[in-house]
This record gives C-alpha cells, structure tokens and sequence, in this order.
C-alpha cells in the first residue's frame, strides 16, 4: 500500500476551496497546481468586453475540444461557430433574449452529429441499424459535452470567459433552420466566448458539498438533508452579495421544474427530436 503523502492546503488553495464550497475547507491535499487552480476559479461569465479575440483562438479551442474523451472515438459532435452579429442577434432572440449572446464575440453551438457517420454509412453501403436508438443520441450528447469542457478549460488558459446556454434547446427547430443544420443534428447548447467585462465581475458560485454529491461505494441518500439544509444558507448568502432575492438553492432549483411551462419550451424536445430526425427506439 503506497504511502498516504499529502501536504497542507496552501493559502491559495484554501481560498479557492472556501469559494468554491462557501464553507472553510479543512481537509489536506495531495497537491496543488494551476490546472487545480484553474478550474476551482471557473465562474460563468455574462458580462464581455468590446474586444476582439486574437487571430487562432478559434482554432486552438477545436484542438482542446477534439483532445476530449470520445465514445469509441466515434466523434458525434460538431459545433458551429457564429460571430456575426446579425445571426448572434437572431440566436439571442430562439435563446431567451440573453444579451450576451449578441455582446460576446464569439458564440459557440455544441451539435451532437449523427449526420456525419450516417452520410458515411450510405456512401459504403453500410447498414445503420443501430443509429435511431437513444444510446446511440446519447453518445453524441456526452461526446459534445466533454468537447465543450475542454474547450472551457482551455479557453479559460488564455485569459478567456465563457457561459454555457442552454436555452438553444428552447426552438431547437429553428436554430437547426438557422444554422443549416442536417437531419440527426441536435443542437445541444450554446457557448459565449470573450474578454470577461472587468467592470462586472462575476463570482465562484459555492457548489453543493461534496458529502452531498459524493457517494462511497452505494449511493446513500440520508447524507443529503443536513447537507442540502447547510447548502441552502450557503446560496441564501451568495445569493444576498448578488443583490438577488435569498432563495437559497433548494426552492430556487425546484421551481425550474414546478410545471412544464418552467421548461419554457423545451417541454416538448421529444418531439422537436423527431422533427429533426431522430427517431429514439
């Protein structure tokens, strides 16, 4: 049995751990780097500066996103990179009118694509059995998630900030229409990307605690009220320095699913899904 080595928390660490929980952190660590660093200070950003990306940066994203994980290296992602403020305009408007959409310079939509191993099937021959299951759906979500993280990450590296949007699947029809998209192409969200606005900073937003989400071995649901209960008056004061009402996280998450309306349109994705060509056996 190795050696349980492991070093104080450094200062730094500390604080990046006491922001992201909202709670002080008492337990050591086995290291600390920038990567941890990094990723501890991820924050989502609504607020861009009027500031052009720098020439590559485009480019340098797509070859973090490809360095991803893929389900048997199939590759079922695709994303499509909008900088036009015409069509960023139109986004904002199928996204809930979010105005960062227009402001950021760059606005990414993450596509699960079966649309492109399917066009290979019928150019050999080859069956496509297995393509109209929900797995197969799947692999192209998890495959484009994983893609975009990394992306996050690296763009982050570069001085970079970026909020994930999922209200593109709000009119997933027409924001396929938008982008020309092909049939099996689903668009899963969208990504703004730019110079975070210095004079609206955002803030780590405090997670769950990790005896919440954390499980060893079987799951165990009695470790989550009293974590969930601490949670709440976490989120009721972060919530408090972000001038929003203090509804804590457990009443502030319900109502995201009291009824389908709360879903604001994406209560009938089942059948934009087949609209757009996927069959889900």
């Amino acid at each position: 049995m190795s050696a349980d080595v492991r070093s104080p928390v450094p200062a730094e660490a500390g604080a990046a751990l006491e922001a992201r929980y909202g709670t002080p952190w008492q337990l050591p660590l086995p290291a600390w780097n920038d990567t941890l660093a990094a990723l501890l200070a991820h924050r989502s950003v609504r607020a861009y500066a009027d500031r052009p990306l720098p020439a590559g940066t485009l480019e340098t994203l797509i070859a973090a996103a490809q360095s991803a994980a893929s389900s048997s290296n199939l590759q079922t992602w695709s994303v499509v990179a909008v900088e036009d403020p015409d069509r960023k305009a139109r986004l904002s408007a199928l996204a809930a009118n979010q105005s960062h959409i227009r402001k950021a310079p760059l606005f990414l939509v993450w596509l699960a694509d079966l649309a492109r191993l399917e066009a290979a099937a019928h150019r050999t021959s080859a069956p496509t059995g297995g393509l109209p299951y929900l797995e197969t759906l799947l692999v192209g979500i998890i495959d484009a998630a994983l893609a975009a993280q990394n992306a996050a990450v690296a763009l982050e590296s570069l001085g970079l900030s970026s909020v994930y949007i999922g209200a593109i699947r709000n009119h997933p029809e027409q924001v396929a229409a938008e982008l020309g998209l092909p049939p099996r192409v689903l668009p899963v969200f969208g990504m703004c990307v730019g110079y975070a606005d210095e004079s609206e900073p955002a803030q780590v937003k405090p997670r769950l605690p990790q005896s919440v989400v954390l499980h060893r071995e079987r799951y165990d649901a009695q470790v989550d009220q009293p974590g969930i209960a601490a949670y709440d008056r976490v989120m009721s004061a972060f919530q408090t320095t972000q001038g929003l009402e203090a509804a804590g996280w457990t009443r502030r998450s319900l109502e995201r699913w009291r009824s389908p309306e709360a879903l604001h349109g994406r209560d009938r994705l089942r059948e934009a899904l087949n609209a757009l060509g996927f069959e889900l056996r």
